[in-house]
């Protein structure tokens, strides 16, 4: 089921093959618990308040910076330690497909708006090939943090899986 967001043809594809089922990188995907353990970059944590994994429903969390690099980078900017972030799934697809609205209202002298994001859980022999592709945010440099920031986030899921696999 959707509700018709679709990408830009400028969105960008994070492909990763992980050694684990994709029954249970649909779990990390959608339980608060399962995101609380790698949705985030390095020097912030995460924590769940609301998750509705089905279309129209909503994801509400808070990120916090925990790492001194990230609490002085934040304060310079003029940016609080703390930001509730908030998406709508669009698209929910049990154990294959993600689609989520996030709003980006957090950005200094910017309206907030809209950005979509897709994941896609595929599974490969044993092993299961996970594709986040992200559009665009305003400008290039908030593009390329926002990739490097969903990299992190991938390379946290890694992690994750190996904690509960091994």
């Amino acid at each position: 089921m959707t509700t018709e967001p679709t990408l830009s043809p400028n969105a960008a594809r994070l492909e990763r093959t992980y050694d684990a089922p994709s029954e249970l990188l649909w779990e990390l995907c959608t339980t608060a618990a399962g995101l609380e353990e790698w949705w985030t970059t390095d020097g912030f944590r995460t924590r769940v308040s609301a998750l509705e994994p089905k279309p129209g429903g909503r994801l509400r969390y808070t990120m916090t910076a925990t790492a001194p690099e990230q609490i002085a980078f934040l304060r310079n900017a003029g940016m609080p330690l703390s930001s509730e972030l908030r998406k709508t799934f669009s698209e929910v697809v049990h154990p294959s497909r993600l689609a989520f609205l996030t709003l980006i209202d957090f950005v200094p002298g910017h309206e907030p708006y809209e950005h979509l994001t897709t994941i896609d859980i595929e599974p490969a022999g044993d092993r299961t090939r996970l594709t986040m592709t992200v559009d665009p945010l305003h400008d290039e440099t908030w593009t390329q943090q926002h990739r490097a920031h969903r990299t992190a986030e991938l390379d946290n899921l890694d992690a994750a899986i190996r904690r509960r696999t091994t």
